[in-house]
Protein backbone atom coordinates (compact mmCIF):
# COMPACT_ATOMS: atom_id res chain seq x y z
CA UNK A 1 0.00 0.00 0.00
CA UNK A 2 1.47 3.36 -1.03
CA UNK A 3 1.97 6.09 1.53
CA UNK A 4 -0.53 8.91 1.81
CA UNK A 5 0.86 12.36 1.04
CA UNK A 6 0.70 15.37 3.33
CA UNK A 7 1.85 18.96 2.64
CA UNK A 8 2.99 21.03 5.62
CA UNK A 9 2.87 24.82 5.22
CA UNK A 10 5.06 26.47 7.84
CA UNK A 11 6.99 29.68 8.33
CA UNK A 12 9.54 28.13 10.72
CA UNK A 13 11.93 25.54 9.33
CA UNK A 14 15.66 24.90 9.76
CA UNK A 15 17.87 26.84 10.02
CA UNK A 16 15.28 28.59 12.23
CA UNK A 17 16.07 27.99 15.88
CA UNK A 18 13.88 28.07 18.96
CA UNK A 19 10.76 26.09 19.88
CA UNK A 20 8.60 27.16 16.92
CA UNK A 21 10.45 24.93 14.47
CA UNK A 22 10.63 21.78 16.59
CA UNK A 23 7.03 20.53 16.39
CA UNK A 24 6.69 19.93 12.65
CA UNK A 25 10.35 19.21 12.12
CA UNK A 26 9.86 16.15 14.32
CA UNK A 27 6.44 15.21 12.91
CA UNK A 28 7.96 15.28 9.43
CA UNK A 29 10.84 13.15 10.67
CA UNK A 30 8.57 10.36 11.97
CA UNK A 31 5.48 10.51 9.72
CA UNK A 32 6.96 8.11 7.11
CA UNK A 33 7.10 5.45 9.85
CA UNK A 34 3.30 5.60 10.02
CA UNK A 35 2.38 5.58 6.34
CA UNK A 36 2.49 9.30 5.50
CA UNK A 37 4.90 10.92 3.04
CA UNK A 38 5.45 14.62 3.88
CA UNK A 39 6.40 17.59 1.74
CA UNK A 40 7.05 21.06 3.13
CA UNK A 41 6.25 24.58 1.88
CA UNK A 42 8.37 27.33 3.47
CA UNK A 43 9.48 30.93 2.80
CA UNK A 44 12.56 31.28 0.60
CA UNK A 45 13.98 34.33 2.40
CA UNK A 46 12.60 34.38 5.97
CA UNK A 47 13.77 36.70 8.72
CA UNK A 48 14.25 34.34 11.65
CA UNK A 49 14.92 35.86 15.10
CA UNK A 50 17.05 32.81 16.02
CA UNK A 51 19.12 30.54 13.77
CA UNK A 52 20.31 27.02 14.63
CA UNK A 53 22.13 25.28 11.78
CA UNK A 54 22.36 22.00 13.76
CA UNK A 55 18.65 21.34 13.29
CA UNK A 56 19.24 20.65 9.60
CA UNK A 57 20.43 17.17 10.54
CA UNK A 58 16.81 16.17 11.21
CA UNK A 59 15.73 17.04 7.66
CA UNK A 60 15.75 14.00 5.37
CA UNK A 61 17.79 14.44 2.19
CA UNK A 62 14.89 13.22 0.02
CA UNK A 63 12.28 15.50 1.63
CA UNK A 64 10.48 17.59 -0.99
CA UNK A 65 10.68 21.28 -0.04
CA UNK A 66 8.84 23.99 -1.96
CA UNK A 67 9.84 27.62 -1.36
CA UNK A 68 8.32 31.01 -2.10
CA UNK A 69 9.69 34.47 -1.37
CA UNK A 70 8.22 36.53 1.46
CA UNK A 71 8.22 40.24 2.27
CA UNK A 72 8.24 41.13 5.97
CA UNK A 73 7.80 44.75 7.08
CA UNK A 74 9.82 44.49 10.29
CA UNK A 75 12.13 47.26 9.15
CA UNK A 76 9.18 49.59 9.76
CA UNK A 77 9.01 48.58 13.41
CA UNK A 78 12.78 48.77 13.76
CA UNK A 79 12.69 52.31 12.37
CA UNK A 80 10.84 53.35 15.54
CA UNK A 81 13.44 51.74 17.77
CA UNK A 82 16.06 48.97 17.77
CA UNK A 83 14.24 47.28 20.68
CA UNK A 84 11.43 46.47 18.26
CA UNK A 85 13.57 43.77 16.66
CA UNK A 86 12.01 41.46 19.24
CA UNK A 87 8.73 41.79 17.27
CA UNK A 88 10.05 39.04 15.00
CA UNK A 89 9.77 36.64 17.94
CA UNK A 90 6.32 37.90 18.98
CA UNK A 91 7.60 39.97 21.91
CA UNK A 92 7.49 43.64 22.85
CA UNK A 93 7.87 45.97 25.81
CA UNK A 94 4.90 46.34 28.14
CA UNK A 95 3.78 48.66 30.93
CA UNK A 96 6.31 51.13 32.25
CA UNK A 97 8.97 49.70 29.92
CA UNK A 98 7.14 50.98 26.83
CA UNK A 99 8.39 54.12 25.13
CA UNK A 100 6.02 56.11 22.91
CA UNK A 101 7.78 54.63 19.89
CA UNK A 102 7.18 51.13 21.18
CA UNK A 103 3.51 51.90 21.85
CA UNK A 104 3.11 53.22 18.34
CA UNK A 105 4.82 50.16 16.88
CA UNK A 106 2.54 47.81 18.82
CA UNK A 107 -0.53 49.73 17.63
CA UNK A 108 0.63 49.55 14.01
CA UNK A 109 1.44 45.84 14.32
CA UNK A 110 -1.97 44.98 15.79
CA UNK A 111 -4.19 47.13 13.59
CA UNK A 112 -2.49 47.20 10.18
CA UNK A 113 -0.96 43.72 9.90
CA UNK A 114 -3.87 41.36 10.55
CA UNK A 115 -3.33 38.77 11.80
CA UNK A 116 0.42 39.45 11.75
CA UNK A 117 3.24 40.94 9.69
CA UNK A 118 3.69 37.77 7.62
CA UNK A 119 0.27 38.31 6.02
CA UNK A 120 1.96 39.49 2.80
CA UNK A 121 3.05 35.89 2.20
CA UNK A 122 -0.56 34.69 1.89
CA UNK A 123 -1.61 35.81 -1.58
CA UNK A 124 1.56 34.82 -3.53
CA UNK A 125 1.72 31.49 -1.68
CA UNK A 126 -1.89 30.65 -2.52
CA UNK A 127 -1.19 31.41 -6.17
CA UNK A 128 1.77 29.02 -6.26
CA UNK A 129 0.09 26.29 -4.22
CA UNK A 130 -3.12 26.30 -6.28
CA UNK A 131 -1.05 25.33 -9.31
CA UNK A 132 1.09 22.88 -7.33
CA UNK A 133 -1.87 21.07 -5.76
CA UNK A 134 -3.69 20.90 -9.09
CA UNK A 135 -0.67 19.08 -10.55
CA UNK A 136 0.27 16.94 -7.51
CA UNK A 137 -2.05 14.74 -5.46
CA UNK A 138 -2.07 15.22 -1.69
CA UNK A 139 -4.37 13.59 0.86
CA UNK A 140 -4.00 16.37 3.43
CA UNK A 141 -2.51 19.81 3.95
CA UNK A 142 -1.34 21.27 7.26
CA UNK A 143 -0.96 24.92 8.24
CA UNK A 144 0.82 25.65 11.50
CA UNK A 145 0.85 28.97 13.34
CA UNK A 146 1.90 31.34 14.68
CA UNK A 147 2.28 33.21 12.49
CA UNK A 148 -1.48 32.71 12.15
CA UNK A 149 -1.44 34.30 8.70
CA UNK A 150 -0.27 30.85 7.55
CA UNK A 151 -3.79 29.59 8.37
CA UNK A 152 -5.21 32.05 5.85
CA UNK A 153 -3.29 30.15 3.16
CA UNK A 154 -5.07 27.00 4.28
CA UNK A 155 -8.43 28.75 4.36
CA UNK A 156 -8.08 29.95 0.76
CA UNK A 157 -6.81 26.56 -0.45
CA UNK A 158 -9.73 24.79 1.23
CA UNK A 159 -12.11 26.96 -0.77
CA UNK A 160 -10.31 26.03 -3.98
CA UNK A 161 -10.01 22.32 -3.13
CA UNK A 162 -12.98 21.46 -0.85
CA UNK A 163 -12.19 17.72 -0.83
CA UNK A 164 -8.63 18.28 0.41
CA UNK A 165 -8.34 17.55 4.14
CA UNK A 166 -7.05 20.63 5.96
CA UNK A 167 -5.43 20.45 9.39
CA UNK A 168 -4.96 23.79 11.19
CA UNK A 169 -2.31 23.40 13.87
CA UNK A 170 -2.20 26.04 16.61
CA UNK A 171 1.11 25.97 18.46
CA UNK A 172 -0.27 28.96 20.40
CA UNK A 173 -3.82 30.34 20.53
CA UNK A 174 -4.80 33.29 18.34
CA UNK A 175 -7.15 35.71 20.14
CA UNK A 176 -6.79 33.92 23.49
CA UNK A 177 -3.03 34.39 23.76
CA UNK A 178 -2.12 36.57 26.74
CA UNK A 179 -0.39 39.32 24.76
CA UNK A 180 -3.45 39.80 22.51
CA UNK A 181 -4.89 42.35 24.92
CA UNK A 182 -1.65 44.34 24.70
CA UNK A 183 -1.95 44.89 20.93
CA UNK A 184 -3.98 48.12 21.37
CA UNK A 185 -6.57 46.95 18.85
CA UNK A 186 -9.38 49.09 17.54
CA UNK A 187 -12.85 47.58 17.68
CA UNK A 188 -12.72 46.96 13.93
CA UNK A 189 -9.30 45.26 14.10
CA UNK A 190 -10.38 43.07 17.01
CA UNK A 191 -13.49 42.05 15.09
CA UNK A 192 -11.40 41.14 12.04
CA UNK A 193 -8.99 39.01 14.09
CA UNK A 194 -11.87 37.11 15.69
CA UNK A 195 -13.73 36.67 12.41
CA UNK A 196 -10.68 35.21 10.68
CA UNK A 197 -10.02 32.90 13.60
CA UNK A 198 -13.63 31.69 13.53
CA UNK A 199 -13.44 31.00 9.79
CA UNK A 200 -10.38 28.81 10.37
CA UNK A 201 -12.16 26.86 13.11
CA UNK A 202 -15.25 26.38 10.97
CA UNK A 203 -13.56 25.31 7.74
CA UNK A 204 -10.57 23.25 8.92
CA UNK A 205 -11.35 19.52 8.93
CA UNK A 206 -9.12 19.07 11.97
CA UNK A 207 -7.81 21.67 14.42
CA UNK A 208 -4.81 20.70 16.53
CA UNK A 209 -3.95 22.28 19.87
CA UNK A 210 -0.82 21.82 21.94
CA UNK A 211 -2.68 21.78 25.27
CA UNK A 212 -5.79 20.17 26.74
CA UNK A 213 -7.38 23.48 27.69
CA UNK A 214 -6.78 25.03 24.26
CA UNK A 215 -8.38 22.04 22.53
CA UNK A 216 -11.45 22.41 24.75
CA UNK A 217 -11.64 26.15 24.05
CA UNK A 218 -11.36 25.53 20.31
CA UNK A 219 -14.18 22.96 20.47
CA UNK A 220 -16.37 25.51 22.22
CA UNK A 221 -15.80 27.79 19.23
CA UNK A 222 -16.91 25.09 16.80
CA UNK A 223 -13.60 23.47 15.86
CA UNK A 224 -13.09 19.74 15.42
CA UNK A 225 -10.19 19.98 17.84
CA UNK A 226 -7.71 17.45 19.20
CA UNK A 227 -4.81 17.90 21.59
CA UNK A 228 -1.38 16.68 20.58
CA UNK A 229 1.15 18.24 22.90
CA UNK A 230 4.71 19.03 21.99
CA UNK A 231 7.27 16.49 23.09
CA UNK A 232 10.89 15.39 23.23
CA UNK A 233 13.25 13.41 21.08
CA UNK A 234 15.46 11.09 23.05
CA UNK A 235 18.93 12.48 23.53
CA UNK A 236 22.05 11.05 25.08
CA UNK A 237 21.99 11.38 28.85
CA UNK A 238 25.18 11.04 30.82
CA UNK A 239 25.20 9.55 34.29
CA UNK A 240 24.35 12.31 36.74
CA UNK A 241 27.40 13.54 38.61
CA UNK A 242 27.08 16.04 41.43
CA UNK A 243 28.35 19.40 40.23
CA UNK A 244 30.14 21.97 42.38
CA UNK A 245 27.19 24.39 41.98
CA UNK A 246 23.50 24.13 42.80
CA UNK A 247 22.30 25.30 39.39
CA UNK A 248 18.91 26.69 38.45
CA UNK A 249 18.70 27.00 34.66
CA UNK A 250 16.35 28.75 32.28
CA UNK A 251 16.54 27.62 28.65
CA UNK A 252 14.86 29.75 25.99
CA UNK A 253 13.65 33.32 25.56
CA UNK A 254 12.38 35.11 28.66
CA UNK A 255 10.23 38.15 27.88
CA UNK A 256 8.58 40.68 30.18
CA UNK A 257 5.11 39.14 30.17
CA UNK A 258 6.47 35.91 31.69
CA UNK A 259 9.00 37.44 34.07
CA UNK A 260 8.90 35.58 37.45
CA UNK A 261 9.72 38.58 39.65
CA UNK A 262 8.68 36.61 42.74
CA UNK A 263 11.49 34.13 42.02
CA UNK A 264 14.13 36.84 41.80
CA UNK A 265 12.87 38.26 45.13
CA UNK A 266 12.95 34.87 46.88
CA UNK A 267 16.40 34.03 45.54
CA UNK A 268 17.76 37.42 46.60
CA UNK A 269 16.32 36.87 50.09
CA UNK A 270 17.92 33.43 50.38
CA UNK A 271 21.25 34.71 49.10
CA UNK A 272 21.28 37.43 51.76
CA UNK A 273 20.20 35.08 54.55
CA UNK A 274 22.23 31.95 53.79
CA UNK A 275 25.97 32.20 53.16
CA UNK A 276 26.27 28.51 52.15
CA UNK A 277 23.56 28.93 49.53
CA UNK A 278 25.27 32.12 48.35
CA UNK A 279 28.54 30.29 47.67
CA UNK A 280 26.86 27.21 46.15
CA UNK A 281 24.16 28.74 43.95
CA UNK A 282 24.28 29.51 40.24
CA UNK A 283 21.55 30.98 38.02
CA UNK A 284 22.21 29.90 34.45
CA UNK A 285 20.55 31.39 31.38
CA UNK A 286 20.66 29.60 28.03
CA UNK A 287 18.97 31.73 25.39
CA UNK A 288 17.94 35.36 25.55
CA UNK A 289 16.73 37.32 28.55
CA UNK A 290 14.89 40.55 27.85
CA UNK A 291 17.26 43.48 28.43
CA UNK A 292 15.00 45.04 31.07
CA UNK A 293 14.84 41.79 33.06
CA UNK A 294 18.57 41.22 32.75
CA UNK A 295 19.30 44.74 33.98
CA UNK A 296 17.21 44.24 37.13
CA UNK A 297 18.86 40.89 37.88
CA UNK A 298 22.40 42.19 37.43
CA UNK A 299 21.65 45.19 39.67
CA UNK A 300 20.61 42.88 42.53
CA UNK A 301 22.60 40.42 44.70
CA UNK A 302 21.45 37.70 42.29
CA UNK A 303 23.61 39.26 39.60
CA UNK A 304 26.72 37.81 41.23
CA UNK A 305 25.32 34.30 40.73
CA UNK A 306 24.25 34.74 37.11
CA UNK A 307 25.97 32.89 34.26
CA UNK A 308 24.47 34.11 31.02
CA UNK A 309 25.45 31.76 28.16
CA UNK A 310 23.28 33.34 25.47
CA UNK A 311 21.81 31.32 22.65
CA UNK A 312 23.29 27.83 22.17
CA UNK A 313 22.51 25.16 19.61
CA UNK A 314 19.72 22.74 20.44
CA UNK A 315 22.11 19.92 21.35
CA UNK A 316 24.27 22.24 23.49
CA UNK A 317 21.16 23.54 25.27
CA UNK A 318 20.14 19.96 26.06
CA UNK A 319 23.53 19.34 27.66
CA UNK A 320 23.10 22.43 29.81
CA UNK A 321 19.66 21.16 30.90
CA UNK A 322 21.26 17.92 32.09
CA UNK A 323 24.00 19.79 33.94
CA UNK A 324 21.48 21.49 36.23
CA UNK A 325 19.62 20.67 39.41
CA UNK A 326 16.50 22.74 38.76
CA UNK A 327 14.96 23.83 35.45
CA UNK A 328 12.83 26.95 35.29
CA UNK A 329 9.71 27.32 33.17
CA UNK A 330 7.44 30.38 33.19
CA UNK A 331 4.02 31.11 31.76
CA UNK A 332 1.74 34.12 31.53
CA UNK A 333 -0.04 34.70 34.88
CA UNK A 334 -3.51 35.19 33.40
CA UNK A 335 -6.20 32.57 33.97
CA UNK A 336 -6.73 32.48 30.21
CA UNK A 337 -3.19 31.10 29.83
CA UNK A 338 -3.72 27.95 31.88
CA UNK A 339 -3.79 25.95 28.63
CA UNK A 340 -0.36 27.08 27.40
CA UNK A 341 2.26 24.33 27.67
CA UNK A 342 5.69 25.78 26.78
CA UNK A 343 7.48 23.35 24.49
CA UNK A 344 10.65 23.26 26.56
CA UNK A 345 8.90 21.39 29.39
CA UNK A 346 9.12 18.13 27.45
CA UNK A 347 12.87 18.25 26.99
CA UNK A 348 13.06 19.27 30.63
CA UNK A 349 11.16 16.03 31.38
CA UNK A 350 13.60 14.02 29.27
CA UNK A 351 16.55 15.40 31.24
CA UNK A 352 15.27 13.77 34.45
CA UNK A 353 15.84 16.94 36.50
CA UNK A 354 13.26 18.65 38.66
CA UNK A 355 11.22 21.48 37.17
CA UNK A 356 10.23 24.75 38.82
CA UNK A 357 7.18 26.18 37.06
CA UNK A 358 5.25 29.47 37.27
CA UNK A 359 1.84 30.23 35.86
CA UNK A 360 -1.89 30.36 36.60
CA UNK A 361 -3.53 28.01 39.08
CA UNK A 362 -4.62 24.54 37.86
CA UNK A 363 -2.78 24.92 34.56
CA UNK A 364 -2.04 22.15 32.09
CA UNK A 365 1.63 22.42 33.06
CA UNK A 366 0.70 21.63 36.66
CA UNK A 367 -1.26 18.60 35.44
CA UNK A 368 1.79 17.28 33.58
CA UNK A 369 4.14 17.86 36.53
CA UNK A 370 1.73 16.16 38.94
CA UNK A 371 1.28 13.15 36.65
CA UNK A 372 5.02 12.71 36.04
CA UNK A 373 6.35 13.70 39.48
CA UNK A 374 8.81 15.97 37.68
CA UNK A 375 8.56 19.13 39.77
CA UNK A 376 6.34 21.78 41.33
CA UNK A 377 4.08 24.46 39.87
CA UNK A 378 3.58 27.82 41.61
CA UNK A 379 1.32 30.79 41.14
CA UNK A 380 3.16 34.10 41.09
CA UNK A 381 2.49 35.14 44.70
CA UNK A 382 3.33 31.95 46.63
CA UNK A 383 6.46 33.31 48.29
CA UNK A 384 6.54 30.92 51.26
CA UNK A 385 5.90 27.78 49.23
CA UNK A 386 8.49 28.78 46.66
CA UNK A 387 11.16 29.45 49.25
CA UNK A 388 10.49 26.12 50.95
CA UNK A 389 10.72 24.19 47.67
CA UNK A 390 14.00 25.82 46.60
CA UNK A 391 15.61 25.15 49.96
CA UNK A 392 14.35 21.53 49.94
CA UNK A 393 15.96 20.98 46.56
CA UNK A 394 19.15 22.67 47.73
CA UNK A 395 19.42 20.43 50.79
CA UNK A 396 18.82 17.32 48.65
CA UNK A 397 21.68 18.42 46.42
CA UNK A 398 23.90 19.33 49.37
CA UNK A 399 23.41 15.94 51.01
CA UNK A 400 23.66 14.07 47.67
CA UNK A 401 20.26 12.46 48.28
CA UNK A 402 18.43 11.08 45.25
CA UNK A 403 15.83 13.21 43.53
CA UNK A 404 12.31 11.80 43.10
CA UNK A 405 11.91 9.46 40.12
CA UNK A 406 9.86 10.74 37.19
CA UNK A 407 7.21 8.55 35.59
CA UNK A 408 4.92 8.30 32.55
CA UNK A 409 7.05 10.57 30.37
CA UNK A 410 7.29 8.21 27.37
CA UNK A 411 3.86 9.27 26.14
CA UNK A 412 5.46 12.64 25.33
CA UNK A 413 8.14 11.23 23.03
CA UNK A 414 8.03 12.73 19.53
CA UNK A 415 7.61 9.31 17.94
CA UNK A 416 4.61 8.39 20.08
CA UNK A 417 3.02 11.79 19.44
CA UNK A 418 3.50 11.33 15.70
CA UNK A 419 1.79 7.95 15.97
CA UNK A 420 -1.17 9.72 17.58
CA UNK A 421 -1.17 12.31 14.77
CA UNK A 422 -1.19 9.56 12.14
CA UNK A 423 -4.13 7.87 13.87
CA UNK A 424 -6.14 11.11 13.70
CA UNK A 425 -5.18 11.65 10.07
CA UNK A 426 -6.03 8.08 9.09
CA UNK A 427 -9.42 8.24 10.78
CA UNK A 428 -10.29 11.45 8.94
CA UNK A 429 -8.97 10.42 5.52
CA UNK A 430 -10.26 6.83 5.50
Amino acid sequence: MSAKKILIITYYWPPAGGPGVQRWLKFVKYLPDFGWKPAVFIPENPSYPIVDETLKKDVAEDLEIIKNRIWEPYQIAEFFGKENKKFKAGQFDVGANQSWKSKLSVWVRGNFFIPDARVFWVRPSVKILKKYLAENHFDAVVTTGPPHSVHLIGLKLKREFPDLKWIADFRDPWTEISYYKHLKLTKAADSKHRNLEQQVFQHADITLATSYADAENFRKKGANAFCITNGFDHFETAEKVKSNKFTLSYVGVLEQLRNPEVLWKVLNDILLENSDFRSDFELKSVGRIDDKILEKITDSPLGNSLRNLGYLSHSEANREMQNSELLLITNFPDESSKGIIPGKIFEYLASGNQILSFGPKDSDVKKILDETGAGRHFIYDDIDGLKTFILQQYHLWKSADAQPETQNIECFSRRNLTKRLAEILDADTA
